[in-house]
């Protein structure tokens, strides 16, 4: 479904990645770890359009979209929950979703795709009317997660789902993460917490300086003396 061929990207003339290749199989979920300043964030800047690489291409249902705008991404399928939700605090949590419904390929089925955020995360449903300053920090995820399914993606990304959860809500969430995956949807999530995404995944890439450093199905990745080579540079 989604391809990256060669990536080599930066910014003001710093490089930050070279050669990233990677790929997102349909109907499956990719994971993408690697230590803090590896250069995760920057592949998803690609992804989404949002830094054009210096070279190599962006792949995407078989069409090169390396120079698409980012605004033309949702309509293409494509959907990111980013780094921190970044919401709108003075809206609503149904006011957030609902702004996620603003391709066209979704703003017809808006309100059918409403029930399923709800019905994938009930919380939800109870605090509609409370803005999201409100809520705690596990509840806004909900909200990011659900706000980026209200577009009808392809490809669903999540940039650092885990990211200052209590440990209690980081599983609930990545529990509901997995039933996304087994419901078919194609994911791509970018992770610090290794294990608890791999756990979850079918096929991990490791980054590390700004390079894929290695591949493979989770039970290699999760092989303890290899991940902690690549992943931390340990020897």
């Amino acid at each position: 479904m989604l391809r990256l061929e060669g990536i080599d990207a930066g910014y003001d003339g710093t490089q930050v990645l070279t050669g990233v290749a990677l790929e997102a199989k349909e109907g499956a979920m990719t994971v993408i770890i690697g230590p803090n300043g590896a250069g995760k964030s920057t592949v998803l800047k690609v992804i989404n359009g949002l830094l054009r690489p210096a070279r190599g291409n962006v792949v995407f249902q078989g069409n090169d979209i390396t120079n698409r705008p980012a605004y033309e991404r949702p309509e293409r399928g494509i959907a990111c929950c980013p780094e921190g939700r970044r919401l709108f605090p003075q809206l609503t949590v149904e006011a957030n979703l609902r702004l996620g419904a603003y391709a066209k390929r979704a703003r017809a089925s808006a309100d059918e795709t409403l029930e399923y955020v709800y019905r994938l995360f009930p919380r939800l449903r109870e605090r509609a009317r409370v803005k999201t300053i409100r809520l705690s920090g596990g509840e806004q995820q909900m909200v990011g997660i659900g706000r980026a399914l209200m577009a009808k993606p392809s490809l669903l990304i999540l940039d650092e789902p885990s990211l200052g959860l209590a440990p209690k809500t980081l599983s609930e969430i990545f529990k509901k993460v997995r039933e996304l995956r087994e419901g078919g949807l194609t994911l791509l999530l970018v992770e610090q917490n290794a294990y608890q995404a791999l756990r979850i995944a079918d096929f991990g890439y490791v980054m590390q300086e700004g390079r894929i450093v290695n591949s493979g199905p989770p039970d290699r990745l999760l092989d303890m003396d290899e991940l902690r080579r690549a992943y931390f540079a340990i020897p």
